[in-house]
């Protein structure tokens, strides 16, 4: 590993993150195959806010092409369950039963709130309570496929995961469907270009 994230304070206590920062937080989730990438990159590429992307930490091993620090924290698993046993995570998952846990650390969001950045933070439904809970004026923001038929047809159209995997990923997105309604706004995304503006557009708004 090249760089260590920010450890942040060790405490448990809530009140640490509660502070009145200058930027905003923005939470975004949607189901596994319904283009939060593509739209995240359409979106930077072309809002005009101070948007910054929350880097998270990971236990996967690095890919060829991914940079510490930029594309995530790569740590050990006892680097990263000794943070989570400190309370150093807003929230943090093991992902899809592989073995490698995901989070996002307090400090690298509140830094990036103090700094005046508007933080965009992609995490899944449980994971956007649990951050509501430390930052519960975060803008919250959900990107619908428009049917589970859409979305099932995407991810079979990618052609990359058995049909095991492909059930399971439809049973959890069932359930993040169904909790889309706890979200501030929902976005359909049917055009790539138009869902950016549309997230750009609602973002805009919330500066006033």
């Amino acid at each position: 590993m090249n760089s260590e994230p920010p450890t942040g304070d060790n405490s448990n206590d809530r009140q640490d993150t509660k502070t009145d920062p200058a930027g905003r937080l923005i939470i975004l989730s949607g189901p596994s195959g319904v283009g939060k990438t593509t739209v995240l990159k359409q979106l930077f590429a072309t809002c005009t806010l101070p948007l910054v992307e929350s880097v998270s930490a990971t236990t996967r091993p690095q890919r060829p092409g991914e940079t510490e620090g930029k594309s995530y924290f790569f740590l050990t698993d006892a680097q990263f369950q000794e943070r989570r046993a400190n309370g150093q995570f807003l929230e943090c998952v093991e992902v899809f039963g592989r073995g490698f846990w995901y989070g996002t650390l307090k400090q690298t969001v509140t830094s990036g709130l103090e700094a005046g950045n508007w933080i965009l933070l992609e995490v899944d439904v449980e994971g956007c309570q649990r951050v509501l809970e430390f930052y519960p004026d975060a803008i919250t923001i959900f990107i619908h496929p428009g049917s589970r038929e859409e979305l099932e047809r995407r991810l079979r159209g990618r052609g990359t995961e058995s049909e095991e995997i492909l059930t399971r990923r439809l049973e959890v997105a069932q359930r993040e469907l169904d909790a889309s309604e706890n979200y501030q706004h929902i976005v359909v995304n049917q055009s790539v270009e138009q869902t950016a503006a549309d997230i750009c557009n609602i973002l805009q708004k919330a500066e006033n």
